[in-house]
């Protein structure tokens, strides 16, 4: 593609604006987040990400738009996945909605630097070992079939063992304190449970990464693209949050959908290899039949859970998770 170091900065730039307005209200507006301001804040996201594509598309071609897009539509999907262990977070610690945009937006932060360091890495073994494409691809089936054995489990947020740690190493206080992450009690700083809700979410960050990468690179090995895809994609996801966590429990088919969205990519992956190092007869996918399927599942997915829910108002959507336990409930 011929990116400038000029690009790189310019776009790094634009994506930590963003991100300091949301630092900004967040800090010095705590406010429970109504749904008419959720909705502004995501169609806002939206446009700028679109917008974003539409000059990719003019400056450097119509195949790194379509790679571009494919990529925001997947990891988009994949950050609703997030959105269900946000809420189980948020509920299970009990912060207060006020300060759920504080949290979501340090998620957010220490997300896209995650993805950085792993984009970074991706790349650089990409380059280097091609039959990485073969691990990767073989990584995101093995993690689609076992999203799809367990996609009704919900992850044990206190059992989990960077939780366990947290609480057995750190001080931890039993109230909150505001949204302050520190407090004093009988004359001994402590650090209150909002700590831990931030240690819980960079954990779910960290697997999230593991998946979401691999995922995108499947979509474009394009190093610019993999970081805007997943840029543009988690700027808009603390709105999101606030718009469609009410929603989330309907959606009963996601995480079947996206077992089959990330098998679908890692077939793609193991495809390109085998093109590349073992025989060019071996067909590839290419990207608009990639964008076609991923779209396709998604409308599938949505449809067929409205349809279920109606039908079923009992049904619950659950996030699913890699590992099963006798209960089909497990750490994340």
């Amino acid at each position: 593609m011929g990116i400038g170091a000029g690009t790189w900065l310019v776009t790094i730039g634009v994506v930590l604006a963003l991100l300091a307005v949301d630092l900004v209200l967040a800090a010095v507006r705590p406010h429970r987040v109504g749904f008419g301001e959720a909705v502004a804040w995501s169609v806002g996201y939206i446009l700028v990400a679109v917008a974003f594509g539409v000059w990719l598309a003019l400056a450097h071609g119509g195949e790194s738009g379509a790679e571009y897009f494919a990529g925001y539509i997947v990891e988009k999907s994949l950050s609703v996945d997030n959105l269900f262990v946000f809420v189980i977070i948020m509920t299970t610690f009990a912060v207060l909605e006020e300060h759920q945009h504080k949290v979501l937006t340090f998620g957010i932060v220490l997300a896209l630097v995650m993805r950085g360091l792993f984009i970074a890495l991706g790349a650089a073994l990409l380059a280097l070992f091609s039959f990485m494409f073969l691990l990767f691809g073989l990584l995101l089936i093995f993690t689609g079939v076992q999203l799809f054995r367990h996609r009704d489990a919900d992850p044990d947020i206190e059992g989990n063992v960077v939780v366990r740690t947290a609480r057995r190493v750190l001080p931890v206080s039993e109230t909150y304190d505001g949204g302050r992450l520190t407090t004093k009690v009988a004359g001994r700083r402590l650090v209150t449970p909002l700590v831990v809700v931030l240690v819980a979410i960079g954990g779910v960050d960290l697997l999230f990464a593991l998946d979401s990468i691999p995922a995108v690179f499947g979509v474009t090995d394009e190093p610019f693209i993999v970081f805007a895809a997943n840029a543009f994609a988690l700027l808009g996801l603390r709105a999101l949050y606030f718009l469609v966590k009410g929603l989330l429990d309907r959606l009963v088919y996601l995480s079947a959908g996206l077992a089959v969205i990330l098998a679908f990519i890692g077939v793609k992956l193991i495809l390109h290899w085998a093109h590349v190092d073992v025989d060019p007869r071996v067909p590839e996918i290419a990207t608009p039949v990639s964008l076609a399927v991923i779209i396709g599942v998604l409308a599938v997915v949505t449809v067929a859970s409205l349809l279920k829910t109606r039908r079923d108002p009992g049904a619950k959507a659950h996030p699913g998770s890699l590992r099963g336990s006798g209960s089909d409930r497990e750490d994340l």
